[in-house]
């Protein structure tokens, strides 16, 4: 699993463009600044939808003001989805949504579970601080839980 201080690696990520997909380099895009990426097992899932997002959402200025270049909310969805996602959950620009269609960075990280009939290879529920491309912050959440990731856990230790 990838530790705090190890570099963010490369990947290949989506996130819906003005027309169609746009592709998204993690390593690239969080080479320079404060970044929070966070990710949930699914869109439109009931914590997910109804804790997780909305906790980023409504916290997005006290990011900004803790110096937070880009929210990130990162799941095994696809593009299409996290838009609607988005959409549903009224976000505007104050987080990005990026989807890992088939969770394959979310496996290189160590980050990914099987949930079987449930949904295939989901990400884990988890939250990360990034600083200049390194991983600083690390908040994995055991099983069925819903507390180190959220908004206002992360926001404390910026």
């Amino acid at each position: 699993m990838i530790k705090e201080n190890d570099k963010i690696p490369a990947g290949s990520l989506t996130k819906k463009g003005v027309i169609g997909t746009e592709q998204f380099d993690p390593a690239e895009a969080f080479a320079k600044g404060t970044h929070v990426l966070f990710a949930v097992p699914g869109a439109f899932t009931p914590t997910c939808s109804e804790q997780h997002l909305p906790g980023y959402v409504r916290l997005a200025a006290g990011f900004q003001n803790k110096g937070v270049d880009g929210i990130y909310c990162l799941a095994a969805n696809d593009a299409f989805v996290m838009a609607a996602w988005a959409k549903d959950q009224e976000v505007d620009d104050k987080v990005i949504m990026l989807s890992d269609g088939d969770a394959s960075w979310a496996k290189s990280l160590g980050l990914s579970m099987d949930t079987g009939a449930f949904g295939g290879v989901r990400t884990q529920r988890f939250a990360m601080i990034i600083r200049d491309g390194v991983l600083v912050n690390l908040f994995v959440e055991g099983p069925k839980a819903f507390e180190v990731s959220s908004a206002e856990h992360v926001l404390k230790h910026l």
